[in-house]
């Protein structure tokens, strides 16, 4: 039983990454693992059940790691700053995905075809839950709605890091493999969020306001004897 539930996890995750999510249907997978047709809804009822478990066997280690080192973190005097809480959180990933890099193509598609972020929802919410709370900490002078616009902007980042190799727009020289990334793309997204606010353009009466930035206020100085 055990050895049939691996073969069509093995054979899901190889054609999901290779042809989408989408495309793939239950028989091509069934016929793939080489197993009859009752194994698929016994071990898994239903494609989506499929896909979230193919998703947790390789995410469910990397995110017990991922809390580990946010633990450790929180435990230690004074809030941790932006760059611990992202590396904390994107490191064990970075080192996971050396060893699966089909599973990194595999996320890049469901990007690709727009369902990671309800795979994300259903699998990862306690523990994303608990990284957000923790970057939110960590830039408090941050307007509500700036941090969420800058959330979307890192599942983006995040995603296209790694699935993707670098544009030859960009010219980069991809040194370093996974690690090498994220240590690039922590130090990216932390610049980001520690970035000024910024007041998003209006039309008023057909006409555009240009955007302002909202500059935080200096910490006031206090004179002597004060």
């Amino acid at each position: 039983m055990i050895e049939t539930k691996q073969k069509l996890l093995d054979a899901a995750e190889r054609l999901f990454s290779e042809q989408g999510y989408g495309a793939v249907s239950l028989r091509q997978i069934i016929a793939d693992a080489d197993v009859n047709l009752a194994a698929i809804h016994y071990h898994f009822g239903s494609k989506q059940e499929l896909l979230d478990e193919v998703i947790l066997r390789k995410a469910g280690p990397v995110n017990r790691e991922r809390l580990a080192r946010l633990d450790r973190l929180e435990a230690a005097p004074g809030g941790p700053r932006v760059e611990r809480v992202l590396e904390a959180f994107l490191m064990p990933m970075a080192e996971a995905a050396g060893q699966n890099p089909e599973f990194c193509k595999l996320m890049g598609r469901m990007q690709a075809e727009g369902i990671l972020t309800e795979v994300v929802v259903r699998n990862f919410q306690p523990m994303l839950g608990r990284f957000l709370g923790a970057l939110r900490k960590a830039v408090p002078d941050l307007p509500e709605n700036e941090f969420r616009w800058r959330v979307h902007f890192m599942q983006g980042s995040i995603a296209h890091t790694m699935s993707s190799d670098p544009a030859p727009l960009a010219g980069a020289q991809d040194i370093g493999g996974f690690p090498g990334r994220i240590e690039r793309l922590i130090a990216f997204l932390s610049g980001a969020f520690r970035a000024p606010a910024v007041v998003a353009s209006k039309r008023v009466a057909g006409k555009r306001v240009a955007s302002k930035r909202v500059a935080r206020k200096p910490a006031k100085k206090l004179g002597k004897g004060k």
